[in-house]
């Protein structure tokens, strides 16, 4: 009897690990982006050559570049503005902003972006209204996040958002959790500078009419 509940219960992960990896996991590692932006090179992917989980996310925003770029610029928890995700976990509780701050908008290069009290995502690299290379580098397992933009010929903007990470094998089970994990946060952030972009658009409209 012990025998034929563990053969089932075995053949149960082993369904349901199939279907993750063959449907699920493809899906939220390129949610939202075209194959050509999965495919591009994308600034800040020489600093993780072989990693061990690849995500390319798009979505686009109803706001030109110019007012989403603000938005990223001021990212970052606990004495930024928040990264426009999970506030509870990430930023202490405290909200993310609404609204443009403008000290925040003097990032530099070797900035930290933080996610902890003690540590977070160093700045490696700006283009200004067009990319920021974003790389957290912990005791040989690294993780780099770059957040693009790129104006539509409607004047939109498409924001398309990279992780690349490598995880040494003692940290392995952490990439196992990091999988599912990035995909909630990203897909949050991500809606969050939408919805805050389109917003300050709207208004910006409304102003000059």
């Amino acid at each position: 009897m012990r025998y034929r509940i563990f053969l089932s219960l075995l053949r149960t992960g082993a369904v349901l690990h199939l279907g993750y990896s063959w449907f699920v996991r493809p899906w939220h590692l390129e949610w939202g982006a075209t194959r050509d932006e999965v495919r591009r090179a994308m600034p800040g992917d020489e600093l993780v050559p072989h990693p061990t989980v690849c995500a390319t996310r798009g979505i686009s925003i109803d706001a030109p570049p110019r007012v989403v770029w603000p938005w990223l610029v001021q990212m970052g928890g606990y004495t930024r503005a928040g990264w426009y995700a999970y506030d509870r976990f990430d930023n202490r509780g405290v909200p993310s902003a609404d609204r443009i701050v403008p000290e925040l908008q003097d990032l530099e290069v070797g900035d930290v972006m933080l996610t902890s009290r003690t540590e977070g995502f160093v700045v490696r690299a700006i283009d200004p209204g067009r990319s920021l290379v974003l790389d957290i580098d912990h005791h040989g397992s690294r993780i780099t996040s770059v957040p693009m933009l790129s104006q539509l010929q409607d004047g939109r903007t498409r924001l398309v958002s990279r992780v690349r990470a490598y995880f040494r094998p003692v940290h392995r089970p952490f990439g196992a959790a990091f999988d599912i994990g990035d995909f909630l946060f990203m897909r949050k952030q991500m809606l969050g500078i939408k919805e805050r972009a389109e917003r300050q658009s709207t208004r910006g409209l409304a102003a000059s009419a």
